[in-house]
């Protein structure tokens, strides 16, 4: 699977609308890629911010990126599946509760949504703060469903061939 970068134009779109929350963030990138999402969620003043990537190739490029912006400490690289860090991490043992996710798997991996979303709105909710917001970036064509588990999409942005879906978790009363 080729790695796609998130554009520029929908970076800056992205962090417009997240702009009143990035701040003091606890933020995830998933299938982080170069990093650009996740270096860019630390510049503008997000308190933690954990990568996840497993492709090799895509993680030279991003511990390169880091090293260059003199991140490597402060930006968590994970070199594992999504899946098997969405399972794995335990928030209460290791402080993992995150405000904001960001998913961007590869197009063509649409399985991947399905996958991330399923276990952020199930067995992964644990990780999400109760105000979280999940983002995934897909093609504007590809449809995604409208809720996974207690993740329900509030919003759709698109620009150009993009879309972003806009997920908060529903907490019953």
């Amino acid at each position: 699977m080729a790695t796609r970068p998130t554009s520029d134009r929908m970076r800056e779109t992205l962090f417009n609308v997240l702009a009143p929350r990035i701040e003091r963030a606890r933020f995830l990138d998933l299938y982080a890629g170069s990093g650009a999402v996740g270096i860019e969620a630390a510049s503008r003043g997000a308190a933690r911010v954990v990568v996840v990537e497993r492709a090799e190739g895509a993680l030279k490029v991003l511990r390169k990126n880091l090293e260059s912006l003199g991140l490597r400490g402060v930006v968590r690289v994970e070199s594992v599946s999504v899946a098997a860090f969405l399972r794995k991490i335990r928030p209460e043992s290791e402080g993992f509760v995150f405000d904001l996710v960001f998913l961007d798997p590869p197009y063509d991996a649409e399985d991947e949504y399905a996958l991330a979303l399923e276990l952020l709105g199930g067995e992964a909710a644990r990780l999400l703060a109760e105000d979280a917001v999940v983002i995934a970036e897909h093609r504007r064509r590809d449809k995604l469903e409208q809720r996974f588990g207690v993740l329900d999409r509030t919003r759709v942005l698109e620009q150009g061939d993009a879309g972003l879906s806009f997920y908060k978790p529903v907490h019953s009363s």
